[in-house]
């Protein structure tokens, strides 16, 4: 251990819609070394995190303590002495039942800088989510946020439902699943009607939210007959009445869907965002990072010789954003470019060189390597060099293609794609708990690093798990590799991508 000391930021991810996880929040995550984390947190968050950051899940489950609090308080001081930032990220608000007081004493003790981030806590949000606001003026003016689930061990309760019954607001009780039997008996106990409404909102905020409502008197055998389980808010009151009417979660085409997205983060941005859109789960599991090239003097030296070439041909998006960088680093004028005519694989790549400036002379209609070789062989005159640029692991066909018909090319590899294993044990785990409707795949590496990544031993997993593809050869890929291939898009693009998940979704 050293001198040094780091910081810790102790933070909260709200209930489970990543949407719902605060700007300080998210910047806290970016720049932590180490990822603390609880198993009520959407994971999806954990893309946030740096490429390099280290992961650690200290989740608990009720009566199984997979980390014990004493544990994790040393984790902390650990890794903070080593001068480290760490992200505790926890589920709601680490100040309401989330032990955070505990975690920030120890620091404290110990000399080690924190940060407290609040989060919005599931008392609030999920009673939102389920169409019950907590206040209301026709209704009640308060509400009291109560735990379930006290500290085993302790000799007296500090709740007194005398009191508690007495209280005329909306009562939100948290971690008290298991024990809702005894709340509403003692409620109606000390003075509760036992008509009085209540909810039970399991999941709450996620795709897999459910939610029952009856009353003191039947919601614990509801709650037994309809399998509720932790994690669950209860809500008491004449509040939950207003569910009837502003009902609004789930909503969205996609709604109660998890959508695995394997493309690499720099790119998975536009896909996740359309389906969160549409009311589904994002699981961003990137099977490929984006790495610069390992030597630029090839790629320096093609840039300053521009004028050897008559055409650039992109195959991605990547590809293009890494070209363009290159020549800011170098400060190459894009006037360099003129008279250089300019091939696109496809309308995402073409809409990428839009947006520096130009458009493109051909891109063919199908986005194919296929397609965009027959156009290109009708088009590049004899004589005329061309310039490939693309990833270092992309596939020959589009270079033998063009040996074939005698064109003179250079290949240019402008990045270069490493797999990435850093979601593994997350998506794995949601594969075993059945929990995954659909995985996307936008490119044969995609597919090849996925099989790879998650391990040939474990494709049954996939075998309730619809699969689509971008394109044929990409299906093409994950069927030579052993996947059962639900689907192709149409239009080989995101929307494309999309569509088809609505079409086997039956929306």
């Amino acid at each position: 251990m050293t001198d040094k000391r780091g910081m810790v930021y102790i933070l909260g991810a709200g209930p489970g819609d990543m949407g719902l996880l605060t700007l300080k929040a998210a910047d806290c995550i970016r720049k932590a070394d180490v990822i603390v984390y609880d198993r009520l947190i959407n994971t999806s968050i954990l893309s946030l995190a740096k490429k390099d950051a280290e992961y650690i899940n200290v989740g608990k489950m009720p009566d199984n303590h997979a980390v014990p609090q004493d544990m994790i308080n040393q984790i902390l001081l650990d890794k903070a002495s080593e001068g480290k930032v760490v992200a505790r990220v926890k589920g709601g608000d680490p100040f309401v039942f989330g032990r955070g007081g505990e975690e920030a004493e120890a620091l404290y003790k110990n000399g080690i800088q924190f940060e407290i981030v609040p989060g919005i806590t599931s008392a609030v949000a999920v009673a939102a989510y389920a169409g019950i606001p907590v206040t209301h003026r026709d209704y009640c003016s308060s509400l009291h946020i109560i735990t379930g689930h006290e500290k085993p061990g302790r000799d007296e309760s500090f709740l007194d439902y005398e009191v508690i019954s007495r209280l005329e607001g909306t009562l939100v009780f948290l971690m008290g699943t298991k024990n809702i039997d005894e709340i509403c008996t003692k409620l109606i106990k000390y003075g509760k009607k036992g008509t009085t409404p209540v909810a039970v909102i399991e999941r709450g905020t996620t795709v897999d939210q459910r939610v029952i409502v009856g009353n003191l008197e039947d919601i614990s055998k509801k709650v037994i007959d309809e399998g509720i389980s932790s994690p669950a808010v209860t809500v008491i009151g004449s509040v939950v009445a207003l569910r009837e009417k502003i009902n609004w979660f789930p909503k969205g085409r996609l709604k109660g869907k998890r959508i695995v997205v394997t493309r690499a983060r720099e790119q998975a941005g536009s896909l996740v965002e359309e389906i969160r859109d549409l009311g589904g789960e994002a699981i961003e599991f990137p099977t490929i990072r984006i790495e610069e090239p390992l030597d630029y003097r090839h790629f320096d030296s093609a840039l300053r010789d521009l004028k050897n070439y008559k055409w650039i041909v992109f195959t991605s998006v990547n590809g293009v954003k890494s070209f363009f960088r290159r020549m800011r680093t170098l400060k190459i004028d894009i006037r360099s470019l003129a008279g250089i005519r300019i091939a696109a694989i496809g309308e995402a790549t073409a809409t990428e060189l839009f947006k520096m400036g130009l458009n493109v002379d051909y891109m063919p209609a199908d986005y194919t390597s296929k397609e965009l070789l027959n156009g290109l062989a009708g088009l590049i005159e004899k004589g005329e060099k061309v310039l490939l640029a693309r990833a270092d692991i992309a596939s020959n066909e589009l270079s033998d293609g063009l040996k074939r018909n005698g064109i003179d090319f250079e290949e240019l590899t402008t990045y270069r794609t490493v797999m990435d294993e850093s979601m593994k044990s997350i998506v794995k785990e949601y594969l075993k708990q059945n929990k995954v409707d659909f995985i996307t795949f936008a490119s044969s590496s995609t597919v090849k690093n996925f099989i790879e990544i998650l391990g040939k031993e474990n494709i049954e997993l996939l075998s309730n798990t619809k699969i689509v593809c971008i394109g044929p050869v990409t299906a093409q890929t994950a069927k030579e590799l052993g996947l059962f291939v639900s689907a192709v898009a149409d239009k080989y693009t995101v929307n494309g991508l999309v569509d088809k998940i609505m079409e086997l979704s039956g929306e």
